[in-house]
């Protein structure tokens, strides 16, 4: 598989809100940096535990906007809501193996327009 593929893999099982199913596509020793709260994931289980147990008001549903792979690197713009709750978040995956080893995430704030 190429490295856009495995992410793409990721996200539709991230989709199926089977969090084990999707920590399968990370690797054993995989960092999830969460930059604004700089919070670190460290492991799969882990990564099981903080999105099992994230407060939710229904299904979370993810939707690719947009996805750039170059080399071993995957950038995705994906929106993430659970119905109630809307954000965008923009994801850097480095991919060694068929696994993701690494993911950066920014949660961009919405805000409104200036009126100029």
């Amino acid at each position: 598989m190429t490295p856009k593929d495995v992410v793409i893999a990721y996200w539709k099982a991230m989709n199926s809100n089977d969090f084990t199913q999707a920590s399968e596509w990370l690797a054993p020793e995989f960092q999830g940096h969460w930059v604004q709260s700089s919070e670190l994931i460290e492991g799969r289980d882990n990564f099981v535990a903080i999105n099992s147990q994230y407060p939710a008001n229904g299904r979370w549903q993810f939707v690719i906007h947009s996805i750039v792979a170059e080399n071993n690197t995957v950038v995705t713009d994906v929106s993430i809501t659970d119905s109630v709750v809307n954000d965008r978040v923009i994801t850097f995956h480095t991919v060694e193996y068929d696994l993701i080893v690494k993911q950066v995430e920014y949660f961009p704030d919405n805000y409104p327009a200036p009126e100029w």
